[in-house]
C-alpha cells in the first residue's frame, strides 16, 4: 500500500494532493467512515460544457461509479449510499426523466454480477410509486443475488427523498397508533428511526458530494444529521476513486464532537 498522507490543516483539505499509485493512504485503524453518502452531481453540466445532452452526461458517470465503488471496498468502507434518483428528479425534462428510469435498470442488469463478485450487497431506499415496474424488478433482483454479500453494502437511493421517508416512517406510525397497537407516548426517535426504508444501515458518517455545489439536496437527511460534508469542485463523469480518498483524508482529519465540546482555552 502507499503510504499515508501527512494530516493537514481543515482548512487546507482541499488542496491539491499528489496522489500515487492504485492503492489508498493507509488510514489509521477506526478512522474510516463506515457510511459514505455520495451526491452524484454535475452530469448534466460536464455534457453540455462538451456540446452533447445531459442523458449523454449520465451515460458517462456509470463507469465512474463502479470505480468509485472499487475504491471504497479498497478503503475499508463499509456502507456506500449514492444518489440515483429523487423524488424530485420527476421535475425534469420527459425525455431526461425516461431515460434516467432505463438508464437505471439498464446499469442495475450489466454491473450487478460484478458488485456481487466483489461482494457487494445492493440494497435499494426508496418508493415504489412512480418507479417503473421494470426498475423495481432490476432493484430487486440485485438485492435479492448479493443478499449473502456482506463485504460492503451499497445503497442505492432509486425515487427516494428524505423528507418523504420520514413521512412514510411517520405514517407507519400514526396507523399502528390509530389501531391501538401503539400509545402516543411510545413515539420516540428509536421508533421512528426503526420504520425508515433500510433501518439496519448506520448513520451517514460522511456526505460527499461532487461538482461544487454545497447542499444535500434532501438526501437522507435524518440519517445524515450529525455528517461530515466535503464538497469537491469535480464534475461527477471527471471523479475517480482518488478524489473519495481525497475526501476520506479530509475527514479523518476533523474532530467530531456530536454536540459535546471540551473546554480547552489557547491562551
Amino acid at each position: 500500500m502507499s503510504r499515508g498522507l501527512a494530516r493537514h490543516d481543515p482548512s487546507e483539505a482541499l488542496r491539491p494532493v499528489d496522489w500515487t499509485g492504485e492503492h489508498p493512504p493507509e488510514y489509521a485503524k477506526g478512522s474510516v467512515p463506515a457510511h459514505v453518502a455520495i451526491i452524484m452531481d454535475g452530469n448534466g453540466r460536464w455534457a453540455n460544457q462538451r456540446g452533447l445532452t445531459r442523458t449523454q452526461g449520465h451515460a458517462a458517470g456509470e463507469a465512474v461509479l463502479l470505480d468509485v465503488v472499487a475504491g471504497a471496498l479498497q478503503a475499508g468502507v463499509r456502507h456506500l449510499s449514492v444518489y440515483a434518483f429523487s423524488t424530485e428528479n420527476w421535475k425534469r425534462s420527459p425525455d431526461e426523466v425516461r431515460f434516467l428510469m432505463g438508464f437505471n435498470k439498464d446499469v442495475l442488469r450489466r454491473r450487478r454480477d460484478q458488485l456481487d463478485a466483489w461482494g457487494v450487497r445492493v440494497r435499494w431506499a426508496g418508493r415504489r410509486p412512480r418507479l417503473w415496474a421494470s426498475v423495481i424488478t432490476e432493484l430487486e433482483e440485485a438485492e435479492r443475488r448479493t443478499a449473502g454479500n456482506d463485504r460492503m453494502t451499497l445503497q442505492m437511493c432509486v425515487n427516494y427523498g428524505g423528507t418523504m421517508e420520514i413521512a412514510d416512517a411517520v405514517r407507519s406510525i400514526a396507523d399502528d397508533v390509530a389501531a391501538g397497537r401503539l400509545k402516543p407516548s411510545g413515539v420516540t426517535d428509536r421508533l421512528v428511526r426503526s420504520r425508515m426504508y433500510n433501518a439496519d444501515i448506520p448513520d451517514v458518517d460522511l456526505y460527499i458530494r461532487s461538482s461544487g455545489e454545497q447542499r444535500i439536496s434532501n438526501f437522507l437527511t435524518l440519517q445524515g444529521a450529525y455528517a461530515e460534508m466535503v464538497f469537491l469542485d469535480r464534475l461527477w463523469p471527471d471523479f475517480t476513486r482518488q478524489d473519495l480518498w481525497r475526501a476520506l483524508d479530509v475527514y479523518t482529519g476533523r474532530d467530531r464532537r456530536f454536540g459535546g465540546a471540551v473546554d480547552a482555552p489557547t491562551a
